[in-house]
């Protein structure tokens, strides 16, 4: 017969399976660490879709995003926002610097990934495969967290 702790710590992990992964993902290559990468998820029918994630250069010499690539979209595309006297635009970009020793924020309303063309619709709970291709530190692969989708979110219904 289990004993009262026994149970209530069997309980308390039944009920708290996900806690390990409640953590924000991390990735690594060379100087480089990724963080919190996610999507919001898009309603049927979507066609884009954007990605957004935290960049660290901890090493001392500058990098730079230059590809990502994933199979669940026709293309994807490294993106900025540009404001245009009253007028904010997106704008497709060569490459994302990192300067040494800085963190850079992909997110919403400035630089982001940017899915054209999505294979199906992705729902909150998801992982989306993408690699991401560094100029001095290479592929690193990475998973997106699909989110729920969120009425601001800026992307995703494109």
């Amino acid at each position: 017969m289990m004993s009262r702790r026994s149970l209530l710590l069997s309980a308390l992990l039944l009920a708290f399976p996900a806690l390990p992964a409640a953590r924000a993902a991390e990735y690594r290559t060379g100087a480089l660490r990724v963080e919190a990468p996610t999507m919001p998820a898009t309603l049927k029918g979507a066609r884009n879709g954007a990605g957004y994630l935290v960049i660290h250069n901890e090493g001392p010499a500058a990098d730079r995003l230059v590809r990502a690539e994933s199979g669940a979209a026709r293309a994807v595309e490294l993106h900025t926002h540009i404001r245009d006297g009253e007028i904010v635009r997106m704008r497709p970009v060569d490459a994302i610097e990192l300067p040494p020793g800085a963190a850079v924020r992909l997110a919403p309303g400035g630089q982001h990934l940017m899915f054209l063309g999505l294979a199906r619709p992705f729902a909150a709970g998801e992982k989306v495969a993408v690699t991401l291709v560094f100029e001095r530190a290479g592929r690193l692969e990475i998973e997106l967290a699909v989110t729920a989708l969120r009425p601001a979110a800026g992307h995703g219904h494109h």
